[in-house]
């Protein structure tokens, strides 16, 4: 059956992610999960909030994941994805800024920033993780595509999911995103 072939392949390419650090360090990708999730247990405590953002079918995932933290993990969490919002900042600034001007504006130190992007190279997301990390956020980038694509640079762990087609990345991210939840979930269960 294709369906089968095709889980089986997103199977293939979460087993065979690559994670970074901030220095471009590799990363056990175990080690990566356990700060990724770390980073998000820690936001009840601090007062934080953890921003998700993406452009089309990663700003779905985006808002999908934001609901959840909030609703079943009970962590502050928010997306960007309001078209009003969209429309007049990327009308007024340029899309290459419709993130990085409301994150500038609500995000505070300490935050996490989950900057989703399939090709690691769109600029709205690139300029997002630089003003995350002027606002002294942690900053966790999900991408896919080429190996050497700039979002895989900006973030404290860097996930990047090699595959060029859009579904196969979307549903790897979509599927870490859950896990991360989860993750924090069970760890919360745990106290």
């Amino acid at each position: 059956m294709k369906i089968v072939r095709y889980a089986e392949t997103v199977r293939e390419r979460i087993r065979d992610m690559k994670a970074y650090d901030r220095s471009g360090d590799q990363l056990a990708a175990d080690e990566a999960m356990e700060r990724i999730i770390g980073f998000m247990a820690d936001i009840p405590s601090s007062g934080g909030k953890v921003i998700f953002i993406g452009n089309g079918g990663s700003a779905s995932i985006a808002s999908h994941m934001a609901v959840d933290f909030w609703k079943n993990g009970k962590i502050k969490a928010v997306s960007f994805n309001d078209p009003s919002q969209l429309t007049c900042l990327s009308n007024d600034n340029g899309y290459e800024n419709v993130f990085s001007i409301p994150i500038g504006f609500f995000a505070e130190e300490g935050d996490v920033l989950v900057a989703i992007s399939s090709s690691g190279a769109s600029p709205s997301i690139l300029n997002a993780a630089d003003e995350a990390r002027e606002k002294k956020c942690r900053v966790v980038t999900l991408s896919g595509f080429k190996e050497d694509n700039p979002l895989k640079e900006k973030g404290d762990v860097n996930i990047f999911v090699a595959d060029m087609s859009y579904g196969i990345v979307e549903t790897a991210h979509a599927m870490l995103c859950h896990y991360f939840l989860d993750s924090v979930i069970e760890r919360q269960s745990d106290v």
